[in-house]
């Protein structure tokens, strides 16, 4: 991306966030454009396919803290008229208080040869080469670069999740071209050295007194052009492919977690390092069991009598079954806990299963069970409303 673009167009409008917006809210921004945008989802269409690019570029700068600020600061300095015309030349009319493509070597344009553009006292060139290439010296040309980083999401059902599991992940992302090996020539053909940069990828171009560098428009920056391209890539020396990678989970992987898997992501240009693959875990629920933090729930119906009288009850597990005692007299909604029968945890330890007692109430009776529970509702205490009945005495 050249200095230009990062002037002429708004990252934060086009992801659709505030330019205070937080690194999750440029992310989440960024996903949903892309889910929307991507080209699979999108076959032939070229404005969906430019949407992605575009939304892509944006979160490329946004997402990193370094080029972010870089950004915001270069639009903030260029923005506020920092950077004027000569008297001379007049001023410019737009969203700029100079002629923009003056700063990328428009040949002929006011405020070339002759003319005078200072900040502090510093040179234009040193300006610009501590903004966009880190550091003090000249801009350089394009070398090794990161692969971008690589999003994707995987549904796992409830018992796999817990045990952990490998799941075979197929992707597509841009690759390198097996016809060309990434240099885009035609094969039998080989990229001849630019002649306007001569292989560097950038030029350098004087402003009266000072010169700055920018990626040569010849060849892009990449410091070599193709006269006879490659018919699978088309010159490019990328395409997209599809690559499958058997992803293992660890056991006790939650619902929302994010998996890294470094060096799994899009591949480095010219020999650069690879980005990572993110992976999006999402969990099916499970009919009986659910899950807090390492714990699984679950919940178990009984009978007034059992609550009353006690029992024990033979519960599944995500292993063997097992007994718990329902002691006498246990109240709805009561937890009992099996030790260790929950998810296992990297210390080798394991969470418990918490079983849930709820008394049902049947809605239909014998005549000899309704004669034996009225029989026992008449030796039975009355439940303590005491509290109650002193308010309701206030109205009678």
């Amino acid at each position: 991306m050249s200095s230009k673009d990062w002037l002429e167009k708004d990252f934060y409008a086009v992801l659709g966030v505030d330019k205070s917006a937080s690194a999750d809210e440029i992310k989440k921004a960024y996903r949903k454009l892309a889910r929307e945008s991507h080209p699979d989802h999108n076959p032939g269409d070229v404005q969906a396919e430019e949407r992605f690019k575009t939304a892509s570029e944006a979160y490329d700068v946004l997402a990193d803290a370094r080029k972010r600020k870089e950004y915001d600061e270069m639009r903030s300095l260029f923005g506020s008229g920092a950077f004027r015309r000569n008297a001379r030349a007049g001023g410019q009319p737009g969203g700029y208080p100079f002629d923009v493509s003056d700063l990328f070597g428009g040949a002929g344009q006011p405020g070339g040869a002759g003319g005078d553009r200072r900040f502090g006292g510093a040179g234009f060139s040193d300006l610009f080469s501590s903004i966009f290439s880190g550091g003090s010296g000249p801009a350089r040309g394009r070398g090794p670069a990161r692969g971008r980083d690589v999003e994707a999401e995987v549904v796992l059902d409830f018992d796999d999740a817990v045990r952990g599991v490998t799941v075979p992940l197929t992707l597509r992302a841009p690759g390198v071209c097996d016809t060309c090996h990434g240099d885009g020539a035609k094969p039998g053909t080989l990229p001849r050295t630019c002649p306007q940069c001569h292989g560097a990828g950038v030029v350098t171009r004087n402003q009266g007194s000072f010169s700055f560098s920018e990626p040569c428009r010849e060849c892009q920056g990449v410091g070599t052009i193709v006269d006879e391209k490659c018919p699978e890539c088309r010159g490019t020396g990328g395409v997209t492919k599809s690559r499958t990678l058997n992803v293992r989970f660890p056991a006790g992987v939650a619902d929302g977690q994010r998996i890294r898997l470094a060096g799994r992501g899009e591949p480095g240009d010219r020999g650069g390092p690879a980005g990572d693959l993110y992976v999006l875990v999402k969990v099916r629920n499970d009919e009986l069991f659910g899950r807090s933090g390492d714990d699984l729930t679950l919940t178990v119906p009984i009978t007034i009598a059992e609550a009353v009288l006690g029992t024990d009850l033979r519960v599944p597990t995500l292993d063997a079954p097992v007994t718990l005692r329902v002691p006498p007299g246990t109240p709805s909604g009561r937890t009992l806990r099996a030790r260790g029968r929950g998810v296992a945890r990297r210390d080798g330890q394991a969470g418990d299963l918490l079983v849930t007692v709820e008394i049902v109430v049947p809605e239909q009776l014998s005549a000899e069970a309704r004669e034996a529970l009225e029989a026992f509702a008449a030796q039975t205490p009355p439940a303590g409303r005491e509290h109650l009945d002193a308010r309701v005495r206030r109205f009678n």
